[in-house]
């Protein structure tokens, strides 16, 4: 029973942290309705690429076409990032992922970084609902999500609401990858396995539904953790992408997501 609670705690601590990144990977999708691929290798340049490369996008391919377009420019990033760092793992060595950084609880020792990226997380899709719901760009974010052209008729600038947006959701999704990245080693292709497992549990949790993002992050995680305990740690990967053809066979809106708003 032991072994199962570390594992439990383990996987809802570290869904925390994944569900950081996906909450702002799935309010990119809401909004502006585009898979960004090249979500895990951005930080602040989120609103200059939206401005460059996906507001220029029309027409009814506009969501594939954004798949290419955000796959150019993480190829573009990555080739910087390879030119300036080069290919090894690199890892943090600092306070917050030592061995003393950790909380002892009955001989279970829970990390920091786990507990503050599990609260972070929590605070952020807090925070980003009482946005959506409490104030008056929030409301313009919920129109633009629900109608553009009746958003644009109501005299909402969606192109400066998707524009902040993609810079909010890459600032959120940044802040998970801070955490991830203290947790992990990584190199500047480390963002593909990421934003692989990124999209699987944004499908499982419902497009474009923030608590879903959060709560399939720890759902999946979980599940992870006790594979990666009680069966094979090779296999605990494929709970993710297992869990997604599940989603898509049996419920296409996702777990916690809607058939008629795929916003809410």
């Amino acid at each position: 029973m032991g072994t199962f609670l570390r594992a439990v705690a383990d996987g809802v601590l570290e869904g925390g942290v994944y569900g950081l990144m996906a909450v702002g990977l799935t309010l990119i999708f809401g909004v502006l309705d585009i898979i960004n691929i090249a979500q895990g290798i951005m930080v602040i340049l989120g609103m200059a690429i939206q401005f460059l490369f996906i507001r220029p996008l029309r027409g009814r391919e506009r969501t594939s076409m954004s798949l290419l377009a955000c796959y150019a420019v993480a190829i573009i990033i990555e080739g910087v990032l390879y030119q300036r760092f080069g290919s090894n793992y690199v890892s943090y060595t600092t306070y917050w992922n030592s061995p003393r950084a950790t909380l002892d609880i009955g001989g279970y020792y829970l990390p920091y970084i786990y507990l503050a990226g599990f609260a972070l997380a929590v605070l952020l899709v807090v925070a980003i609902y009482w946005t959506l719901y409490r104030t008056q760009f929030g409301r313009s974010i919920r129109a633009t999500m629900q109608d553009h052209t009746a958003a644009r008729l109501v005299g909402i600038d969606v192109n400066r609401v998707a524009a902040l947006t993609f810079g909010i959701g890459v600032a959120v999704t940044a802040v998970g990858g801070m955490v991830f990245g203290t947790l992990n080693a990584f190199n500047p292709n480390t963002g593909y396995d990421l934003i692989s497992r990124l999209l699987a549990i944004v499908i499982l949790g419902g497009l474009g539904s923030i608590g879903g993002a959060l709560g399939a992050s720890v759902l999946v995680i979980t599940l992870a953790s006790l594979v990666d305990v009680y069966w094979n740690p090779e296999w605990s990967t494929v709970v993710f992408y297992g869990a997604m053809v599940l989603v898509l066979v049996f419920r296409p809106q996702g777990l916690f997501g809607r058939k008629e708003a795929r916003a809410q």
